[in-house]
């Protein structure tokens, strides 16, 4: 069998054998493929409400793995977002609409924008493509912009991180790479933490452990990842409580 793009297949000498995956996308095509070889996501963005398991505790099936929280840590990240750009007013928010996970994490941040009386636009991405449309539609109509987790968004960081700082547009994001690629703020899981510990998984599976009996677990360590170049390049200040917060800062 060959393994799904994102994937990588692990195997004892017994020739047990567990797939080890991310991404929601990735992973329900993974779970499509096969309903037999166990699965282990290392990092999926609400498992529970995207459909990839029954329940946390039990998830059912042959797939169980890591979370990420990624729409329960919209509205944290809104919040880090204002404190830094404490004159923000009208927000834009970039998800891949068809993408259930990028999805769930919009209406998290637009439900907390609502909160603070923030007025939003939303991005609907379905291809690379379609970025700079988005970013045409906007025409300095906004203070700030959302990016939400998923993989095509990830993988066109750079485009993204060029006309956010084109438009002056501060950026929040969800991985430590688009931050050091030159978006503004992150905050979320540690990625490494949460690969080295889908390792514990597949150890356990190919010791005999079925997935159905191992609950999918939430994230323990958190990082809030700061660039201090980018923020100067938009002309703001970052206040001494979050610069003390930051678990990297990068200049």
């Amino acid at each position: 069998m060959i393994a799904p793009p994102n994937s990588r297949r692990t195997s004892s000498d017994t020739g047990s054998m567990s797939f080890v995956t991310y991404a929601n996308p990735i992973v329900l095509a993974v779970k499509r493929s096969t309903s037999a070889i166990p699965i282990v996501f290392t990092a999926a963005a609400d498992p529970l409400g995207t459909g990839l398991v029954s329940t946390l505790a039990r998830p059912g099936g042959n797939i169980t793995g890591l979370s990420v929280e990624a729409t329960d840590l919209g509205s944290k990240r809104l919040e880090l977002l204002r404190d830094l750009v404490p004159s923000l007013r009208r927000l834009a928010i970039m998800a891949n609409v068809g993408n259930s996970a990028s999805v769930l994490e919009m209406r998290e941040v637009q439900s907390a924008a609502g909160t603070l009386s923030l007025e939003v636009k939303t991005l609907d991405i379905r291809q690379g493509e379609d970025i700079a449309p988005a970013f045409d539609e906007l025409k300095g109509h906004v203070d700030a912009l959302y990016v939400c987790i998923d993989t095509i968004l990830f993988a066109n960081r750079i485009r993204i991180i060029t006309l956010a700082l084109a438009a002056r547009l501060p950026t929040m994001f969800t991985t430590r790479e688009a931050v050091k690629a030159g978006g503004l703020i992150t905050y979320g899981p540690s990625f490494p933490e949460l690969f080295r510990r889908a390792g514990d998984y597949v150890d356990k599976i190919l010791r005999g452990a079925k997935p159905e009996d191992l609950p999918v677990e939430q994230p323990t360590k958190f990082d809030l990842v700061l660039n201090l170049t980018t923020a100067k390049a938009l002309g703001l200040t970052v206040p001494p409580l979050l610069l003390a917060r930051a678990d990297e800062v990068i200049e």
